[in-house]
């Protein structure tokens, strides 16, 4: 016999999945993919040099430059690797600008990966393409492949036409 006790759970499990396969939303990010062997430019007002855990901390109107990509923030961590013979990532925090022509994104903190070429934003992320925004939880953006996926109360606002 069929318990229709169940059925509301099976309802409830429904419509939470669907729900949660609805709040990610894969894009087109950039127009030139990254080469994420290029040499990274890094400017700001001040920079601290941590010796024992091999980082640096840049800060005050810090900009990034690699290739095209170009991240800005108040303050940048960059953590070498092991051998301290390169970049393994770059922590990014307040007022975080990435550009990547033509698309521009905006966060709270940022993380990139240097080997991966992949960004992640997180913390009221804004998406710009041309008129067009898309706002969510958190952006993880693959500048080598061009791609990006929002995720967390995504949402789109497409323009049409001249407005």
């Amino acid at each position: 016999m069929f318990d229709f006790r169940l059925v509301p759970i099976c309802l409830v499990l429904t419509i939470g999945a669907y729900s949660a396969a609805a709040q990610e939303t894969q894009v087109a990010f950039g127009a030139v993919k990254a080469d994420p062997t290029q040499p990274v430019e890094v400017t700001s007002e001040s920079l601290n040099v941590n010796q024992e855990d091999g980082s640096a901390e840049f800060l005050g109107n810090v900009i990034v430059i690699q290739g095209e990509m170009r991240l800005t923030a108040e303050r940048v961590l960059v953590v070498y690797n092991e051998e301290r013979s390169g970049i393994e990532r770059m922590e990014a925090v307040e007022d975080v600008v990435l550009i990547s022509p033509p698309d521009a994104a905006q966060g709270d903190w940022a993380e990139y990966t240097i080997d991966s070429g992949v960004i992640v934003m997180k913390g009221n992320v804004l998406l710009t393409q041309g008129p067009s925004t898309i706002t969510g939880d958190q952006m993880n953006a693959n500048l080598t492949t061009g791609t990006a996926t929002m995720t967390g109360n995504v949402k789109t606002i497409l323009q049409q036409g001249a407005n």
